[in-house]
């Protein structure tokens, strides 16, 4: 996540005047889709309807993007092939291994809070819509191992979790390549004097849902995960305060936690009675459910606000799991539900002339994506108990939120005013301009030679197109008018996020199953 930037001009970049050998060099070798062209027809069908969009190769590189933005040492097979190691001293400022996990963004910075809610939701898309993916359910499942991995090395200590690597502020005063940086790689923590429940509880959710995904596959790992999650989750309960609180300087306003930390709480306390059956978490939701904000009326699911998702996932306990104690959450479900239906009695969404889902101006395809997860997940859970969405005195069958799904779905391939994809290097038309520093910088096969901080800000203010695709990379998209500039400079609308991409790897994996694709 971007907010600021400094001026700079030394670096002679006449290189760029052969950009395009940078692109084949950098490129060349890197993966790429043996799918047909995004553009294409697809000749299977659903309910008698062609597919426009061929979702198999939009999931490929939905889940492909996470190699783009890993930090650490690189496996063998890493596809990605323009990125090389970074990082590899992480944790050394406080004498403990932080080496890995994922950028949250364009910029080199490990946000541990926004890192872990897009571990909880690549980990619900492959719960959820796993069995349908097919051939790249163990992609899937490598995205998740390499942020788990490394939520396991910020949990290692009991009453202690490391939640950030590197200044933001420094960071975001260079323009440089995650191999090339030399900023300060501070390490900010929280602990019992400086606690933060928001980002502890996120981090038991995510080691939850996790151990759940490797249950069957790596049972000592997913163990290993859930006994940490528990571990976690007591130290979250205990400890109550936000982390930027005592963490402001660091954490804000980048990520700031917005919606204090009792979403989280209760997310938390939902994943683990889902991961571990323990009627104490029943118990828990049940005595606290309340003064955790089940009830509040709020209809922002992201990295920030849990509330939404907790009442969606603790309706799925009550409707399909039959655990009538959790009845009243079906109707804050439904709640949410009616709050994003277009029309919809108590509809309170707003919507681009377009048709796009739209909260705010910065990164707004974050709410597309986790709202039309939470439709087809809803949906999915009132199929299987064949009832359907109350809004007042209307009805709202689970097809209908399907539908709504798949219209902010593609959109973001491309059906939209400008005819542009929104995920980089899915279909003919997409951002050239994405604004990511190891995407737009040269890569280190073309120009091996340090590139250094201030050096690089000539290239983010020119009008070149990134050298480096990052296959995948969902950018935060159009404005309340369907207007984008594919300027490098915008973060608002030009930057890739990896939650923004996590749940959007489920949606995809329903949508190309359901037309004949996987």
């Amino acid at each position: 996540m971007a907010l600021l930037f400094f001026s700079s001009s030394s670096f002679d970049f006449r290189v760029f005047i052969v950009l395009s050998f940078f692109i084949v060099l950098c490129n060349g070798s890197s993966y790429s889709s043996s799918s047909p062209s995004s553009s294409l027809l697809s000749t299977h069908h659903h309910r008698h309807h062609i597919a426009k969009h061929n979702y198999k190769d939009a999931l490929t590189k939905s889940i492909l993007f996470f190699e783009g933005q890993r930090s650490g040492k690189l496996p063998h097979n890493q596809r990605m092939t323009w990125r090389r190691d970074s990082g590899l001293s992480d944790g050394s400022a406080l004498h403990v291994d932080l080496v890995g996990g994922y950028y949250d963004a364009g910029d080199n910075i490990k946000f541990g809070f926004p890192m872990a809610f897009t571990t909880t939701m690549l980990s619900w898309s492959v719960i959820e819509f796993g069995g349908l993916m097919k051939s790249e359910l163990p992609n899937a499942k490598a995205a998740i191992r390499w942020a788990t991995d490394y939520l396991l090395k910020a949990t290692a200590r009991p009453d202690t979790i490391y939640v950030q690597v590197g200044d933001a502020n420094k960071d975001h005063s260079c323009w440089e390549r995650p191999e090339d940086m030399d900023t300060q790689r501070s390490v900010f923590k929280v602990d019992k004097n400086t606690p933060g429940s928001d980002v502890a509880a996120e981090t038991a959710a995510a080691l939850a849902a996790a151990a759940i995904v490797f249950k069957k596959s790596d049972p000592s790992y997913s163990k290993i995960l859930l006994k940490r999650a528990v571990r976690v989750f007591a130290f979250a309960d205990k400890y109550r305060g936000t982390y930027s609180a005592g963490l402001k300087p660091e954490v804000c306003p980048f990520y700031c936690s917005y919606s204090g930390y009792q979403d989280e709480l209760l997310w938390g306390a939902a994943w683990l009675q889902k991961a571990t059956k323990n009627v104490k978490y029943l118990n828990y939701i049940k005595m606290n459910g309340q003064v955790l904000g089940a009830a509040e009326y709020d209809n922002t699911f992201g990295w920030d606000n849990k509330h939404a998702g907790a009442r969606i996932l603790l309706t799925k306990a009550f409707l399909v799991q039959k655990m009538k104690t959790l009845s009243e959450y079906k109707g804050h479900a439904d709640n949410f539900i009616c709050s994003v239906i277009p029309g919809a009695p108590f509809s309170s969404s707003q919507y681009t002339p377009g048709g796009l889902l739209f909260k705010m101006s910065d990164a707004n395809m974050q709410y597309v994506t986790s709202t039309s997860f939470l439709l087809l997940t809803y949906a999915k859970y009132l199929t299987s108990a064949r009832t359907v969405v109350h809004c007042g005195g209307s009805v709202y069958t689970p097809g209908r939120l399907r539908s709504i799904a798949k219209k902010q779905v593609d959109y973001l391939l491309g059906d939209n005013p400008l005819g542009m994809s929104y995920m980089v290097g899915y279909g003919p038309k997409f951002p050239r301009r994405i604004h990511h520093r190891g995407s737009s910088l040269p890569c280190v096969a073309s120009h091996p030679a340090k590139i250094q901080c201030h050096e690089g800000f000539s290239i983010l203010n020119s009008q070149s197109p990134n050298p480096n695709i990052l296959d995948g990379a969902v950018v935060g998209g159009p404005d309340q008018h369907d207007r984008f500039p594919d300027e490098r400079t915008d973060y608002e609308q030009s930057e890739p996020a990896t939650y923004i991409n996590a749940p959007l790897v489920g949606a995809l994996a329903y949508f190309a199953h359901s037309y004949g694709q996987l």
